[in-house]
């Protein structure tokens, strides 16, 4: 068994004591032995993939767990002395912010540069993705017909007027999916496009993912944008209740065809820190994560695509069909994720 120190951080007081204690415990674990990572992924399903590396060698994991943002600041304000070797969270608009605050050293790997696609990995390899997580339309079966739908573009069309449910511009989701759409057509266009979208919304965002899949199988709205993994969670809930909610849901996968860019592709990735005192264990257990091994683990528990070709998708992911990514380098709408924001504050999507 792998051992882990999971610290879920507070706030006041309370995180400046636990900061110390763990700082302190960590520092007295730095050898070729253990590797200290600090994670935004809050599934407790990825203990098996820590014990697995464990297992194959013997290299412990001292696991900090925490909100992205709040890892970030944590690393800078410890600075040198940071015990932490990894980071691995989820969006690359939050990987741009730690690779924009220097966190990241670039990790010189024929295993990860093999593995891991040009477009989900940063050019400079200075962070990797190990999972994907495509940003689809969800829509209520009864409401609406697939042929109706076609790409994200056309979700600022009025004929959607009332109709589409998102959450808060203020997730970085959504700022991703904004950056990618600012980068193929530029600030006005993109500018252009929120407005219509915003013009359709059938009620002021709120709510996760979750809720809004819930919301539009209740009649609320008929489609929203959401990530893939969140619907196989309820259709493969121990409650009735969400099992009935799944199967009012249909997926589409916008802008395909020969002339389509791909539905949007974002990443759960992580590397080495500048400061990692464990630099090779580092290495390691980042090279670990792009494992056969470690991708069907991924892919199994968290209902996520695996980020390595070859490795078998969740069976009830794959029932909703299969998709042509588009291969817009996740550094770059990470970098938008500003500028993004901007255009949505502008154009009223709160």
């Amino acid at each position: 068994m792998a051992i882990k120190r999971r610290i879920f951080l507070a706030s006041g007081a309370a995180v400046a004591a636990i900061a110390i204690h763990q700082l302190v415990k960590m520092q007295a674990g730095t050898s070729a032995g253990v590797v200290n990572l600090y994670s935004a992924r809050h599934y407790d399903t990825d203990n098996a993939i820590y014990e697995a590396f464990t297992k194959k060698t013997g290299i412990k994991v001292n696991l900090v767990e925490a909100d992205a943002d709040k890892l970030i600041e944590r690393i800078k304000s410890e600075g040198a002395n940071s015990p932490a070797d990894v980071l691995i969270t989820v969006d690359a608009g939050r990987l741009w912010r730690a690779q924009d605050a220097g966190l990241f050293q670039p990790v010189d790997s024929a295993v990860l540069k093999s593995a891991i696609p040009e477009n989900l990995r940063s050019p400079n390899n200075l962070w990797f993705g190990f999972t994907k997580r495509a940003r689809v339309i969800m829509y209520n079966k009864d409401r609406v017909k697939p042929s109706e739908l076609s790409t994200y573009e056309d979700l600022a069309d009025p004929k959607w007027k009332g109709r589409l449910i998102v959450r808060s511009s203020s997730h970085v989701y959504n700022q991703s999916l904004t950056g990618a759409l600012l980068e193929k057509h530029g600030e006005q266009k993109a500018e252009e496009w929120v407005k219509g979208l915003v013009a359709n919304f059938a009620r002021s965002p709120e709510g996760n993912d979750t809720a809004q899949i819930k919301a539009i199988a209740a009649g609320q709205g008929d489609l929203t944008l959401v990530n893939t993994y969140y619907l196989p969670r309820l259709a493969k809930s121990n409650k009735p209740e969400e099992k009935e909610i799944a199967s009012k849901i249909g997926v589409f996968f916008p802008n395909q065809g020969k002339d389509g860019s791909g539905t949007h592709i974002n990443i759960s990735g992580g590397g080495v820190l500048k400061t990692a005192p464990n630099k090779a264990a580092a290495i390691q257990f980042l090279e670990f994560l792009a494992s056969k091994e470690a991708q069907q683990i991924f892919a199994a528990s968290n209902n996520e695509y695996p980020a390595v070709a070859g490795v078998p998708v969740d069976s009830v992911l794959q029932s909703y069909g299969t998709f042509k990514d588009d291969k817009l380098n996740a550094e770059i709408f990470g970098r938008n994720n500003a500028k993004a924001l901007q255009i949505m504050d502008r154009a009223g999507w709160k």
